[in-house]
């Protein structure tokens, strides 16, 4: 079984800002998530394509992937697609740089004990890049000072800048389910200045188990996210909004609802899913009970039900029409864009509130627009 760092890149965000959830959730049980299966399945085809990409010795994962589908691929060719963008740009200045995929780093330098995976990395003279992928579709992760990210880069200098005359290192997130693909550089100096000013501190306290509980979006993968009193106290102070309706708000008290609605939903839901599961194994909960859910009838043997069907003089099969990506693929790229460039549009996504800092254009409804013309005319 692998080892997993006690305090580990991926966790990273976490343990810097709430320090004693390191020694937590290294005690805490595993909690198995068919999220981050999805997630493993994601990566190992992004593994995949990259290294037959690039002449790694590598073997086709498809067939053992329980998650594979149509948009697994997609995204998976979507970061294929920005690691050739980016070492086209960085064939612009070395000729040679050297890819690796799924490179185990090491930033115990700072961190006792820290290691991590990155999912790629290309070596180059000047700017060295760090690239990782996300598959999930709830929450959007940035590339600006994102702390994993860092400590991968980190890892990246101490294994291998004696080989490259680093400056800068870059560091991109492919996010494609979001529409999330973000980079952000920073210099070597100042990447070490923040390791020896904040990340090394901060580590040592989490290390020693020390420091005081803080609650946040960082919540999300801490394994007593449920139980944690600091996070339900925090989630709790919404409760004076309690007795109002939402026309009794001002505006100002709607926006604190809206800047912490995410991770109240996320900590109930977090809340529900450690009842019901305690409840399985004998817990009981004043006020309620276990019941069997809802259930949607199938097939037991589909093939048996299409002969029985068939057999009745009946058709039991529907035509459907391929989606894009299955269609490209059969019809090969430039065939298809000649056949079917001209039927295809991006509709308008649903309107969503979000806060300031995500980089989509601000939607401008129809009513605004109408309202800017009939502001501009000069007759009645």
């Amino acid at each position: 079984m692998a080892k997993h760092a006690l305090l580990s890149a991926s966790a990273s965000k976490m343990w810097t800002e709430c320090t004693p959830s390191a020694k937590l959730n290294a005690t805490a049980e595993e909690r198995a998530s068919p999220y981050a299966a999805e997630g493993t399945d994601a990566h190992a085809l992004c593994q995949y394509l990259v290294e037959k990409e690039y002449g790694i010795p590598t073997k086709d994962p498809t067939e053992d992937l329980s998650y594979y589908n149509e948009e697994m691929q997609e995204c998976a060719e979507i970061y294929l697609n920005k690691i050739k963008e980016i070492m086209a740009d960085v064939l612009l200045t070395d000729k040679n740089p050297t890819v690796l995929v799924e490179q185990r780093v090491n930033f115990s330098r700072w961190v006792p004990e820290g290691f991590g995976t990155a999912d790629c990395i290309i070596l180059a003279d000047g700017t060295t890049h760090v690239i990782d992928y996300k598959h999930g579709a709830g929450i959007l992760v940035p590339a600006e000072d994102n702390i994993q990210m860092k400590c991968y880069a980190l890892g990246v200098l101490s294994m291998f800048g004696e080989i490259c005359d680093v400056e800068t290192i870059c560091m991109t997130i492919i996010q494609p389910r979001k529409e999330n693909i973000a980079s952000w550089s920073i210099s070597v100096e100042d990447l070490l200045k923040w390791a020896d000013e904040y990340l090394s501190p901060r580590a040592q306290l989490a290390y020693s188990g020390e420091g005081e509980f803080v609650s946040g979006p960082h919540c999300q993968f801490c394994k007593v996210n449920a139980t944690c009193r600091k996070r339900a106290e925090a989630n709790l102070e919404l409760a004076r909004y309690h007795f109002k309706s939402p026309e009794t708000l001002d505006n100002t008290e709607i926006a604190d609802v809206l800047s912490q609605a995410d991770e109240l939903v996320s900590w109930a839901n977090d809340v529900k899913e450690y009842a019901l599961a305690r409840a399985l194994s004998g817990t009981k909960f004043e006020g309620f009970k276990l019941v069997e859910g809802r259930s949607i009838r199938k097939y037991t043997d589909a093939d048996a039900v299409a002969k029985a069907v068939t057999d009745a003089g009946y058709d039991p099969y529907e035509m459907k029409v391929l989606g894009i990506t299955a269609m490209t693929k059969r019809l090969g790229k430039q065939r298809f864009d000649e056949l079917l460039g001209g039927y295809i549009c991006k509709p308008h996504g649903r309107p969503t509130l979000v806060t300031e800092k995500d980089k989509r254009p601000e939607y401008i409804s129809a009513a605004e627009v109408f309202k800017d013309l009939d502001g501009g005319n000069d007759y009645e």
